[in-house]
């Protein structure tokens, strides 16, 4: 086992080896699981969110060990990464590895449970949402300040974004972090194709493309244009995904 624990939560170190002990069994399951399960347990009043990533196939156990960083390890280290920078995310408490001699059989990260919050899903699917322009505005200004410092959030899809209303503003917690690439800097189109995945609703992609134009200076037209592209093409790659996918159950089998 390769278990890393934020020095801030040294002292809960025997509850999180417990808690992995009995996790098929206890907790309070987050969402819906259907690729990774996710659960908060309590400590001490304390909530911890465990994320258990799915199982890998046997090259990808292999690769996971040897070659790449591992799922939980890469969302404990971007955690770090993105609040040395002044971004927000859930605090990290642990990552944990299991090993055997093919490669990793299990992974975890554990980071503390978020309360009063909601996601950005929850605005994108109402359009009477309270301060809803504003909201997709501070999103906006998110991605805007990860791009400027080479970050591309590859996960950028609504719920992988809670907020917790501060005041009269709104802070913006990323989850999901395993998916990330970094540069020294980020040309236009890969700016705005970051937004491929968040929406198909044209409304409000021109509040995201007249707002991305003003923080970085190109005009609404060109990006909303790029993103409304970028956007068509991703669904479209999806529907003949889900089309192949339909009509391979009718091929014969060789």
């Amino acid at each position: 086992m390769n278990f890393v624990l934020s020095e801030a939560y040294s002292q809960y170190k025997n509850d999180i080896l417990n808690i992995l002990k009995n996790f098929k069994n206890e907790g309070t399951v987050v969402g819906h699981g259907n690729r990774n399960v996710v659960k908060f347990f309590i400590v001490n009043d304390l909530k911890f969110n465990f994320k258990s990533f799915k199982q890998h196939n046997i090259i990808n156990r292999h690769v996971y060990k040897y070659y790449r960083k591992s799922k939980s390890r890469r969302s404990y280290e971007y955690a770090q990464m993105l609040l040395d920078k002044g971004f927000f995310t859930p605090k990290p408490v642990a990552f944990i590895e299991n090993h055997d001699w093919i490669g990793v059989t299990s992974s975890y990260y554990v980071s503390e449970q978020l309360e009063d919050v909601f996601t950005l899903s929850d605005v994108l699917h109402n359009d009477d949402f309270i301060d809803r322009n504003k909201i997709i505005k501070a999103y906006t200004n998110l991605i805007f300040q990860l791009h400027e410092n080479g970050i591309i959030f590859i996960d950028n899809a609504s719920g992988n974004f809670l907020i917790k209303k501060t005041g009269e503003n709104f802070q913006f917690f990323l989850v999901d972090l395993n998916r990330m690439n970094f540069y020294e800097s980020i040309d236009i189109d890969k700016r705005l194709i970051n937004f491929e995945r968040l929406t198909n609703d044209l409304e409000t992609i021109k509040i995201i493309s007249a707002e991305y134009a003003r923080l970085s200076g190109n005009s609404p037209e060109f990006c909303l244009k790029k993103i409304v592209d970028f956007t068509n093409k991703k669904a479209f790659k999806r529907k003949v995904k889900k089309i192949l996918k339909f009509y391979k159950y009718f091929l014969p089998k060789l």
